[in-house]
């Protein structure tokens, strides 16, 4: 059987069974992209094609760490050092024990912040989707949550010690936040020139051009018996930075640019992104014996429970696994 009969396969029993409304699947490989299919709707009027813009959401993250790493390779940045000799607010971090019905109870953590940590998910900040805790404590001081993209969706406390366990969470945010302090360069700007420019991903960015908004992939819902696609509205007001964690809009043909990149150990066409030493670093367990635990959702309107790659004793490396 062919590589594109196998996608088409996967990718079209995927849509008979209303898994998902369309998908775009690619095998790449060092030498690139092997095999692209598409299948199912792109929108209400329009059939998914290989060249379908997506939001990326957190598939924005290994980007935004191999953006850190190159900081790190470049001497603006270090994994180990506290992130509060970058960004001094960090130094005032309190780790949520409890909320209770005086409000939350909070105490200084025992450890600092590294970039190591937020690039594990082992820093301690979590995701109000995934942390019923951190949750009521945005409900109790009003903040925004981190999908409206404001800054003060950023300034939470920990969930836990750094170091002590792995939870999936915005800490890439904040490492973005490290580079572009340690930098004076916006993460989007960063990425535009030190990774999508060379590696020729011309449909990835923050911000769609008109041209890629007309391929664009519309959100949708699952009714009774068919999926919905919603109207596509312009957001009330732009983002306020650059998201580490999610944000990007990308097409399944970059990306494989990006996968082939680290598969040849930080190279692609001549150019070097990261050195293969890093790449290695990066692709190796970086939080020692903390294991990576499923993720149950506390509101599945917005997220299923998840385990990755189930039933296998499982690491981090940094920014993904």
């Amino acid at each position: 059987m062919s590589l594109d009969h196998v996608i088409d396969d996967c990718l079209g029993k995927a849509v008979d069974d209303r898994i998902v409304p369309g998908a775009v699947g690619a095998i790449v490989d060092k030498g690139g992209l092997v095999a692209i299919r598409a299948h199912g709707a792109k929108s209400q009027d329009s059939a998914m094609e290989a060249d379908t813009v997506f939001q990326i959401a957190s598939m924005t993250k290994p980007i935004a760490g191999v953006a850190c790493l190159q900081a790190v390779e470049r001497g603006l940045l270090k994994l180990d050092q506290p992130a509060a000799e970058i960004i001094p607010q960090l130094a005032d971090l309190q780790v949520l024990e409890e909320i209770n019905e005086s409000g939350p109870v909070l105490r200084s953590p025992k450890t600092p912040v590294t970039l190591r940590n937020l690039l594990t998910h082992t820093s301690g900040f979590t995701y109000e989707v995934w942390n019923s805790e951190i949750a009521r404590w945005i409900e109790h001081e009003g903040t925004p949550g981190i999908a409206s993209r404001e800054l003060a969706s950023l300034n939470r406390p920990l969930s836990f010690e750094p170091g002590q366990r792995w939870e999936y969470g915005i800490g890439i945010d904040w490492a973005g936040q490290l580079l572009e302090a340690a930098s004076g360069v916006k993460l989007g700007d960063w990425m535009r020139e030190e990774i999508f420019s060379p590696l020729g991903m011309s449909d990835t960015a923050y911000s769609c051009s008109s041209e890629m908004e007309e391929r664009k992939a519309a959100v949708h819902v699952l009714t009774k018996d068919q999926w919905k696609a919603l109207p596509t509205e312009p957001p009330q007001t732009a983002a306020e930075f650059d998201s580490g964690g999610g944000g990007l809009f990308s097409t399944a043909i970059d990306y494989a640019k990006f996968i082939q990149m680290v598969l040849c150990g930080g190279k692609y066409e001549g150019h070097e992104i990261l050195s293969t030493q890093m790449v290695s670093t990066m692709s190796s367990n970086n939080m020692g014996h903390l294991r990576v635990t499923p993720v149950t959702s506390i509101n599945q309107n917005l997220s299923a429970d998840f385990e990755f790659m189930r039933g296998v004793p499982k690491s981090w490396g940094l920014s993904f696994q």
